[in-house]
């Protein structure tokens, strides 16, 4: 279930003539929790205490009050929820005592006569339960000093019962130790169950009492941090537009979409931490042979520089994919390359170092329908099977990257078409309300379903995990297997004779007027007529031809040698060198990759 704040605003907007003041702010308070509402001038603070207090109606947006929507129009209406505001400049009467002024407006009478007595004793309760000390009762507010005069105001607030208190600049203009007073008998507020919002430009106060701190900047939200887990550097740079650039850099590195393929059912959720962008992110990178890799990574540390260490690491992993490496063996390059950028910035550096960042990356094989996975130190990803089982992947955790001196380890799993391979991020499962296990329990059970699509497992996910204010970058990656139909597969096995080429050839041709495709007859002829005889004169053991048809025609040559084929151009007096360079030509793309069996040298054509 969902966690219903106690006071929340969602997406509230308010202008004021040609001015918007807020635009699509949302803030939460839940009972017991103070929440902190800090900006520059102009941010939009006040404006939102006026929305919420009933002060000036919102434009646009909904107030939301114990999980129901209401409508504040007016102060009162605020009042009669249990809503109550001590606005900056207190209002008080300084010609008054105490006892007139935490009773105005709700004067106890009968028969039209003040009721001073008893009014004297209710204020005396009042007072002695929220802790709050003053030298007399009876002595014009005016006389008092600074704290006292906000006490009294609190108190005046307190006197109708209210279960949520709004304070607006609450320590503004007062010394140290009527500070201190006033945070003492915030944190008293917070010890009654009530929902304190505070509005402060104080950030040692704001941190001092505050549970969470919720950041605007020129009427928007720029950050909402968990004052536990956050910098008080973290907190400067929302309120300073820091953040901003952060967010911005971060969505400009991250994918703009998902590449065209047929192997994998993908969708994703990729949602920034409020206090202050991660460096998480995630790639979906198409291989030869119609496989793909799936990648999540948690790079540490927040702001500017996780950002950019995460665009860093996302193109080697991109880079390194390119060579067809193994996961295991990815992992380990990426795992170099964080030690070498660690190195060569440890004399300089302020910001945390990349070691500790985590990644988890799957290639994914229609053919086979298998799967090969490797972590470094990342969270196990989740298999949903297609009758709605869904267990963890036991997979070798290995190190994070950056620490060195362990091997990584590749586990190979066969996957029935139409499982669901889940993905994610530490910030899914994790929050300041539950430990890791119970967000991994709540995961389990929130992906034991059926009939699913990955998009609708996103959503039902996010609904049953996602915190109210996230401390971390969220990354949910799901993506529902396919399978290769055997009709689009031929494979011949070949004898390591120069003869036994032409034979391939003409099955090969059989093959593509069968799937329609003759006008690709005689490229391919040439590709594998190149390749085999390659693989005859230079390859060893067996030799294997496979033709698969998916978006693109692919041609694939296995032996068991260990040598590369290179582009070159072949001089005048050269013999050979130049079958090679004609497949590049006829070939969209080409390449080599290598498994623990065999070689294999691969070439697509476009249809």
């Amino acid at each position: 279930m969902a966690h219903t704040p106690l006071l929340a605003a969602r997406g509230v907007s308010k202008r004021f003539g040609a001015v918007q003041a807020l635009s699509t702010v949302d803030l939460a308070v839940d009972e017991g929790e103070v929440v902190a509402l800090v900006g520059d001038n102009g941010a939009g603070k006040s404006t939102l205490v006026k929305v919420v207090s009933g002060v000036a109606p919102a434009d646009g947006g909904v107030i939301e009050f114990d999980g129901r929507p209401v409508d504040l129009r007016r102060p009162i209406d605020a009042q009669n929820l249990g809503i109550a505001t001590v606005h900056q400049d207190l209002s008080l009467c300084d010609n008054l005592d105490t006892v007139a002024n935490v009773f105005l407006g709700r004067e106890l009478r009968r028969f039209g006569i003040l009721r001073e007595i008893e009014m004297e004793k209710r204020c005396r309760r009042l007072l002695s339960d929220l802790s709050i000390r003053l030298p007399s009762l009876r002595i014009p507010v005016g006389s008092l000093s600074g704290g006292q005069r906000q006490t009294v105001a609190i108190a005046r607030a307190m006197i109708g019962e209210p279960r949520v208190v709004i304070l607006d600049e609450p320590t503004a203009a007062l010394g140290v130790g009527p500070t201190a007073l006033v945070l003492e008998l915030v944190e008293r507020l917070r010890a009654q169950r009530l929902g304190v919002l505070m509005v402060s430009h104080d950030l040692d106060n704001v941190r001092a009492v505050a549970d969470r701190v919720v950041v605007l900047r020129l009427g928007r939200n720029s950050g909402v941090f968990d004052t536990k887990y956050a910098t008080q550097e973290q907190i400067v740079s929302a309120v300073t537009g820091d953040h901003s650039t952060a967010v911005s850099l971060q969505q400009s590195l991250l994918p703009h979409g998902l590449p065209e393929q047929d192997a994998l059912d993908v969708a994703y959720r990729y949602l920034p931490a409020q206090s202050g962008v991660g460096g998480d992110w995630f790639d979906v990178i198409p291989l030869s042979g119609t496989r793909i890799a799936l990648v999540v990574g948690d790079i540490v540390g927040h702001g500017v520089q996780a950002a950019a260490t995460m665009g860093r690491l996302r193109t080697a992993v991109h880079n390194f994919s390119m060579l067809d490496l193994p996961p295991d063996d990815l992992l380990a390059h990426l795992d170099e390359l964080v030690n070498r950028m660690d190195r060569d910035e440890a004399a300089a550096r302020s910001d945390p170092a990349v070691t500790g960042a985590t990644c988890l990356y799957a290639i994914y094989d229609p053919v086979s329908r298998s799967c090969e996975l490797a972590r470094a130190g990342h969270l196990p990803p989740a298999l949903v099977a297609p009758d709605g089982t869904a267990v963890f992947l036991d997979l070798p955790a290995g190190p994070p990257l950056g620490v060195g001196g362990l091997p990584f380890e590749t586990a190979r799993i066969q996957v029935p078409e139409g499982s669901r391979l889940v993905l994610y991020t530490n910030g899914l499962v994790e929050d300041r309300r539950r430990d890791l296990d119970a967000g991994l329990d709540l995961l389990h059970g929130t992906l034991a379903a059926t009939d699913r699509t990955p998009e609708e497992t996103c959503d039902a996910v996010l609904d049953a995990l996602l915190p109210a204010s996230s401390t971390d970058d969220v990354v949910l990656l799901v993506a529902r297997t396919r399978a290769l139909a055997p009709d689009r597969i031929a494979q011949w096995d070949v004898p390591p004779d120069p003869a036994a080429v032409s034979g391939i050839r003409a099955a090969a041709g059989r093959q593509l007027a069968e799937w329609g495709l003759a006008e690709l007859d005689f490229t391919t002829e040439l590709i594998l007529s190149e390749l085999i005889t390659n693989a005859v004169r230079y390859g060893g053991g067996p030799i294997g031809v496979r033709l698969l048809l998916d978006r693109t025609l692919i041609c694939e040559v296995s032996d068991t040698s260990s040598t590369s084929p290179h582009l070159r151009y072949a001089a005048d007096t050269d013999e050979g060198g130049r079958g090679l360079f004609l497949v590049a030509q006829f070939a969209e793309r080409w390449g080599t990759r290598y498994t623990p069996d065999c070689k294999i040298i691969w070439a697509e054509q476009a249809l």
